[in-house]
């Protein structure tokens, strides 16, 4: 196995965004591609980390950027002002995420036509929008993620499969949170998942989580089965 990484320079509008991508170069053979969507903080090591961890599986990663190539490695304060606006403006996440998206399905190592994402915190909500809006892509995996409905997608059909891996003890999405998430993608006619860890909390898969304010908690057991969920997932998915 020899993994390799390049930079994906891409645009929405005059806006540039760059990635990273991560294959297995010891195969010639098309792979199903994964995006890997950022949490707050944009797209750090963490993201490229799991964008190669994907590749070593078997799958091409994208770890994708909807902050702008400019903002990479911004500190905290910039990043969550980021954030912030994206939210207020999902039509505009939205549209970003798919140009990532389209970027991935362009590459040459990806079997265009075998597509999923995944996210973590903020990254999470990304890619529940990617499924709410349709797009071709066989399934996501949100793990710890936001779960606010983006307030433009209803009456849509989604089609990906969803998985959702939560912290029931998140204070980012409270219980009543995930009763609202489940009752918008049954509504929606979603095959979805939900996976709940008691006594867990948010960032449980980041082992550099802050946890002096109690919000950020890494929790290895978390991490453990939520990526091995995952992995059954897109098996699930690509019959890989």
């Amino acid at each position: 196995m020899s993994i390799e990484t390049r930079t994906v320079e891409y645009r929405d509008g005059e806006d540039l965004f760059e990635g990273l991508l991560a294959w297995d170069d010891e195969s010639d053979a098309l792979r199903p591609g994964v995006l890997v969507a950022h949490t707050i903080r944009g797209r750090t090591d963490f993201e490229n980390t799991r964008a190669e961890k994907l590749a070593e599986l078997g799958y091409v990663g994208l770890a994708l950027d909807v902050y702008g190539k400019e903002n990479i490695g911004s500190d905290i304060e910039v990043c969550r002002t980021l954030m912030e606006s994206l939210q207020a403006d999902r039509p505009l996440l939205q549209r970003r995420l798919g140009s990532a998206l389209s970027a991935l399905r362009k590459q040459p190592e990806v079997d265009a036509s075998r597509l999923a994402a995944i996210g973590f915190c903020f990254g999470g909500l990304c890619v529940l929008d990617i499924a709410r809006t349709g797009a071709d892509v066989a399934g996501v995996v949100s793990f710890h993620g936001l779960f606010e409905s983006p307030g433009n997608t209803a009456g849509n059909r989604i089609t990906a499969k969803i998985l959702a891996l939560h912290g029931w003890d998140d204070p980012l999405a409270p219980p009543e949170s995930v009763f609202d998430l489940a009752s918008e993608f049954s509504e929606m006619g979603a095959d979805w998942q939900l996976q709940v860890y008691g006594n867990v909390r948010h960032a449980f898969t980041n082992p550099a989580a802050d946890a002096s304010t109690g919000v950020t908690v890494y929790n290895a057991a978390a991490d453990r089965r939520s990526w091995l969920a995952m992995q059954n997932f897109l098996s699930e998915l690509f019959g890989a």
